[in-house]
């Protein structure tokens, strides 16, 4: 791979560390929470890629922008990606050229190509050391019967104008029956970009504000952000950024569909290097890269063993990828490991504009469906033009309005509100899911009735119990608690709260209610 000379620092850490690392090896941030009124041209909620990158832009041409986000700038969906800066997304181009057409394939290209190209520029023009290298991506079968489907990819990919070609050679230390490679990616250090990426945008006149959660948005001219610190930003155009949409006029909901997927990060001499970013949909989908790791290393990351949130527990999943990882890459020891989560868009292309119909100043972007760096910064690129006026030539496919686009893939789509449904009306019929809270052991969670109220009670390491509504504040469907992250996690719209009930991820902006046991 080609290295941007961006420098590197062995990172060492112990084994079985609970954290991502991206997180792990870059400084924690504490911009102040917003305490008072503002007002901007526009708001943007959401400090992920998404958000940063929209903001960013838009401060460079000019326009006053508040940046808010509820947590940590770059430590929510994007600080827990594998970091992978590709326009080869598994197998989307034969199906894009077949549900959209040549040009709704051509522009899918041109919009993800030119996102990896952008990040590549404004790394090289901010200077920012974040270990980005360029090289290929590949999507490959293990299984003859997948040849043909990935023969259709490549070509539906090459017409689409990317860099590909079918091959049945790889560095990895496994045969392979082919795959689609496409030349000139990218890989790096996300956080460490989007840092920079954030001072740069300070550096322009933008406002950052962290720990501020939204919790109402009145659309009109001008639009009102209110926030849980009883602040209000008043600005001219609002930007959703927040992954799942914390607001949602245009019920997207019903397009989108929360997943889970576990990450294994373990250090191996560079020699092991497999040379390039890799990804299957067999085997529960994996996904193998490197990243630099100083004194003659990489580090290798495994990714994949999906599941929706509050459906499965995370340990047995990071046990399946560090056993995968252990039988293809011997001798290695896992140093890091995190959980990622995605939304996926019923119709395979994410949805980022106008929030709904009658949106005139309100914005989103979401449903990248495990892309979302290259999604992410497409988005920035795609939102400024809107809202300055120059959207981007390929800006009608990725419209969140496009609703006949959702009939068309309609198994999909009813698929979702059927497991969707499922959970709000199946979890009601289970009598409990644990007899009582005294049956529940220390450092674990579960659902009990209390005084014919569901409770989601978790008791500490130290036996004390702890309850809270078992109701999801979104939507009201009942959480399950995910013992491995020690959280409690809505199966219908992937939100997740703390085992205090304080707010993990959205759409939730509520806390689960404090209930009493006694």
């Amino acid at each position: 791979m080609t290295d941007y000379g961006c420098r590197t620092t062995d990172h060492g850490g112990p084994s079985g560390l609970d954290e991502s690392y991206w997180i792990a090896t870059t400084p924690g941030t504490s911009h102040p929470p917003l305490t008072e009124d503002t007002e901007a041209d526009v708001t943007v909620l959401g400090a992920g890629i998404a958000g940063l990158s929209t903001a960013w832009e838009l401060a460079r041409r000019g326009r006053s922008v508040v940046l808010l986000e509820a947590d940590r700038i770059a430590a929510g969906v994007t600080g827990y990606t594998t970091a992978k800066l590709s326009a080869l997304h598994t197998l989307v181009y034969d199906r894009l050229r077949r549900t959209r057409g040549p040009e709704g394939a051509r522009h899918y290209a041109q919009s993800q190509q030119g996102a990896v190209e952008h990040v590549a520029e404004t790394a090289r023009l901010l200077g920012v050391d974040c270990d980005l290298e360029r090289g290929p991506a590949f999507t490959y079968v293990r299984d003859p019967a997948g040849i043909g489907q990935l023969r259709a990819e490549a070509d539906a990919a090459a017409a689409a104008g990317l860099p590909a070609s079918f091959v049945t050679g790889t560095g990895l230390p496994f045969p392979v029956a082919g795959a689609v490679r496409v030349e000139d990616q990218a890989q790096f250090h996300p956080r460490k970009y989007l840092l920079a990426l954030a001072e740069d945008f300070r550096s322009r006149g933008g406002v950052l504000h962290e720990r501020t959660r939204a919790t109402g948005l009145h659309e009109g001219s001008p639009c009102r952000v209110t926030t849980e610190t009883g602040a209000t930003v008043t600005s001219r155009d609002v930007v959703v950024a927040t992954h799942y949409p914390v607001f949602d006029r245009a019920l997207l909901f019903t397009r989108l569909s929360p997943r889970r997927e576990v990450v294994v990060a373990a250090p191996v001499d560079a020699g092991r290097d497999p040379g390039g970013m890799y990804i299957t949909q067999e085997e529960g989908k994996r996904s193998v890269r490197t990243a630099p790791y100083g004194d003659g290393r990489r580090l290798l990351i495994v990714t994949g063993e999906t599941f929706k949130p509050g459906t499965a527990d995370a340990g047995e999943k990071y046990a399946a990828l560090t056993a995968w990882t252990h039988r293809h890459f011997p001798g290695t020891e896992v140093a890091y490991r995190w959980a990622a989560q995605d939304n996926d868009a019923t119709d395979t292309v994410p949805l980022i504009g106008r929030f709904h119909p009658g949106a005139r100043h309100t914005y989103v972007a979401t449903g990248f469906g495990g892309w979302g760096l290259s999604g992410g910064a497409a988005a920035g690129l795609l939102l400024a033009g809107l809202i300055t006026g120059d959207p981007p030539p390929w800006a009608g496919l990725y419209d969140p309005r496009r609703l006949w686009s959702a009939v068309r893939e309609a198994p999909a789509f009813l698929k979702h509100q059927a497991d969707t449904g499922r959970h709000f009306v199946g979890d009601r019929l289970r009598s409990t899911h644990a007899d009582s809270a005294a049956d529940i052991a220390p450092g674990t969670g579960a659902v009990v009735r209390v005084r014919g109220r569901r409770c989601a009670v978790y008791r500490d390491e130290d036996g004390t119990a702890r309850a809270v509504s078992a109701r999801c504040t979104h939507l009201g469907c009942l959480v399950a608690f995910n013992p491995t992250e020690k959280a409690w996690e809505c199966p219908c719209h992937g939100s997740r709260f703390a085992p205090d009930g304080s707010v993990l991820q959205g759409p939730a902006t509520e806390a689960l209610e404090a209930r009493d046991l006694e």
